[in-house]
């Protein structure tokens, strides 16, 4: 049963997530609101929702370890995994910009995390813990770091640029916007309850703690949005699309999912390790130091079999803690 609802959830939960997406841009289309911004809200929220919907359930209903295990083990799946079996397909591509600026952000991120999480040795607390001012700070880093998304997306201060997505937005009825906005929230809310409840069951039952089970299974089912779309784009060509839509989905996570997350409630750090933000680190240093040193600005196969192992390594090390 607990299967069942972890299944169903995470079904409830993508499909709620499309339609909420689809539904927003339509309307946010027959508004003349640019395409470029529909990419950086709706679109990139839509693929983040599940992490999100996920984390504040599990914030909601006291299990704090899968609420920080989702993202912790989701960010490392996306930057280990996610790009190594993208360049298994065909190498990876990277910009200057990326490299210089945006993989750096990313990793000042999860250092962040590191930091805001680190109350025992930092502050000298009994215990480690996302509290709520972390949780504000968090949001904050998110404004701004959405503020330097735009200030890039019209660097001549024009509001009015498309971008050239355009003709990927479908325009709907506008009764039928509201039905897929409301149908996908009550989705995301429902399979969220879903999906919380399926994890913990399984938790209690095997004996294993929320963390591990946040760490990988969680983490693993909310990331098949960009698992989906970084294969689809490798075997299109276009397989640089996976380090934007990783990078983009680890920045939000952290600053925005955990943010609201302890904004809403405080989290307590009990599962989750200073080894796992040690490889959540490490993973962007990673990455970073491939697309920066050893075949410059490019991620080739023999590196993304290499993050793929390094990802299998740390399954090892989990399954090894049981």
């Amino acid at each position: 049963m607990n299967i069942l609802f972890l299944v169903g959830g995470l079904l409830l939960i993508l499909l709620g997530a499309n339609g909420l997406t689809d539904g927003a841009a339509s309307v946010a289309k027959q508004f003349r609101i640019p395409s470029i911004v529909i990419g950086l809200t709706i679109v990139a929220c839509g693929t983040s929702a599940p992490e999100l919907t996920v984390s504040v359930s599990s914030a909601l209903k006291g299990s704090a370890d899968i609420a920080i295990g989702n993202v912790v083990g989701s960010n490392i799946f996306n930057t280990l995994m996610i790009v190594g079996c993208t360049a298994l397909f065909a190498p990876i591509a990277i910009t200057r910009n990326t490299l210089k600026k945006e993989i750096p952000l990313c990793i000042l991120s999860s250092v962040a995390l590191w930091v805001c999480a680190n109350d025992v040795f930092l502050n000298h607390s009994a215990e480690n813990m996302l509290n709520r001012g972390d949780g504000l700070l968090l949001l904050c880093f998110f404004a701004i770091f959405m503020g330097y998304t735009f200030a890039i997306a019209f660097p001549s201060g024009q509001a009015s640029a498309e971008g050239s997505g355009e003709e990927e937005i479908k325009l709907l009825p506008w009764w039928k916007s509201v039905i897929y906005i409301l149908g996908g929230l009550a989705a995301l809310v429902y399979g969220g309850q879903l999906f919380v409840n399926g994890a913990t069951g399984i938790a209690r039952s095997l004996g294993v703690s929320e963390s591990i089970i946040g760490l990988t299974l969680v983490a693993g089912g909310t990331s098949l949005p960009e698992l989906a779309t970084s294969i689809v784009a490798a075997l299109k060509k276009n397989p640089e699309i996976a380090i934007g839509n990783v990078i983009g989905s680890n920045l939000f996570n952290i600053f925005f999912v955990l943010g609201c997350s302890a904004s809403i409630t405080p989290l307590h750090l009990m599962g989750i390790t200073y080894f796992d933000l040690l490889v959540l680190v490490m993973s962007g240093i990673l990455l970073w130091l491939f697309g920066l040193f050893f075949a410059k600005r490019t991620i080739t196969r023999v590196e993304g079999g290499i993050l793929v192992l390094c990802y299998v390594a740390y399954m090892v090390y989990l399954i090894y803690q049981i």
